[in-house]
C-alpha cells in the first residue's frame, strides 16, 4: 500500500508519517549502510511514494543525518550520565560498556555513517553537535571535568596508572566501536554470520569491562 502525502490543516507535516519514514529508513541502513541504501526501498518499506520521502527529506544524506540525530539524541545524554556522576569507576567503565554496544548494537550502520561524514563532509559533524545547542558543548566540558578529577583522584592514590580524560574515554569507545567498523573484516576472517557476530557481541559486553580496568591496573 503507498501512502500519499499526509498533511495536517494548514499544511504541517504529519508526524507520524515521518516517524515513519525514520523508522524505515533506520531499518534500512542497518541491511544496506548508507552507501548502499537506496531511497526507493526505503520508501517502499514505509509505505510511501518516492516523492512523499523526497518532501519530507529531500535527499539520502538528509535522511542519514535526521536518524543519526535521533540515535544521538537517546545514546549521548545516557552516556554523559554515566561519565558525570559520583560513581565508582568500575561501575562507569561496565555500565558505559554495555550501554555503547547495546545503543550501536541497534544502529550498527552509525559507527560508517560517522566515519564517512569524517572523511567526506567534516563540517556536518560540527553542524550536528551545533545543533543540539550551545548547552550541549557545556555539558560535555562539565562531564570531562568530572570525569578527569575522578581519574586524577584515583591516580593519585595510587588506584589506577596515571591517565587523561580525554585518551581514558577514546580508548573505551574505540574499544567498543571497532568490531562494528570491522565487521566484514570479522566475516572475512573468522567467517562471523549474523547469528555468531550477535554471540560475539553478548561475550564482549562481559569481557571488555574487565580488559579496559585491568589496563587501568584496578
Amino acid at each position: 500500500m503507498i501512502i500519499q502525502p499526509e498533511r495536517h490543516p494548514g499544511g504541517e507535516r504529519d508526524r507520524d508519517t515521518e516517524q515513519r519514514i525514520l523508522d524505515a529508513a533506520r531499518r534500512v541502513f542497518v541491511r544496506r549502510g548508507t552507501a548502499g541504501a537506496r531511497m526507493q526501498e526505503i520508501a517502499t518499506e514505509a509505505g510511501v511514494n518516492q516523492a512523499l520521502l523526497h518532501y519530507y527529506f529531500r535527499s539520502k544524506d538528509r535522511l542519514a543525518a535526521m536518524v543519526f540525530r535521533e540515535a544521538a539524541a537517546r545514546l549521548l545524554p545516557a552516556i554523559a550520565e554515566i561519565l558525570g556522576s559520583d560513581a565508582p569507576l568500575p561501575h562507569k567503565v561496565e555500565q558505559f560498556v554495555h550501554l555503547y554496544i547495546d545503543g550501536v548494537r541497534q544502529n550498527p550502520f552509525i559507527p560508517g555513517y560517522l566515519v564517512s561524514e569524517l572523511h567526506q563532509q567534516p563540517e556536518r559533524l560540527t553542524a550536528l553537535i551545533d545543533a543540539a545547542g550551545p548547552g550541549a558543548r557545556l555539558a560535555a566540558d562539565a562531564v570531562r571535568q568530572r570525569l578527569a578529577a575522578q581519574l586524577r583522584d584515583a591516580a593519585a592514590a595510587g588506584s589506577i596508572a596515571p591517565i587523561s580524560a580525554e585518551q581514558f574515554f577514546v580508548n573505551m569507545v574505540a574499544l567498543c566501536v571497532m568490531p562494528f567498523l570491522a565487521r566484514p573484516l570479522l566475516d572475512a576472517l573468522l567467517g562471523m554470520d549474523a547469528e555468531s557476530f550477535d554471540r560475539f557481541l553478548d561475550e564482549r559486553r562481559v569481557e571488555l569491562p574487565g580488559f579496559i580496568l585491568r589496563g587501568l591496573g584496578l
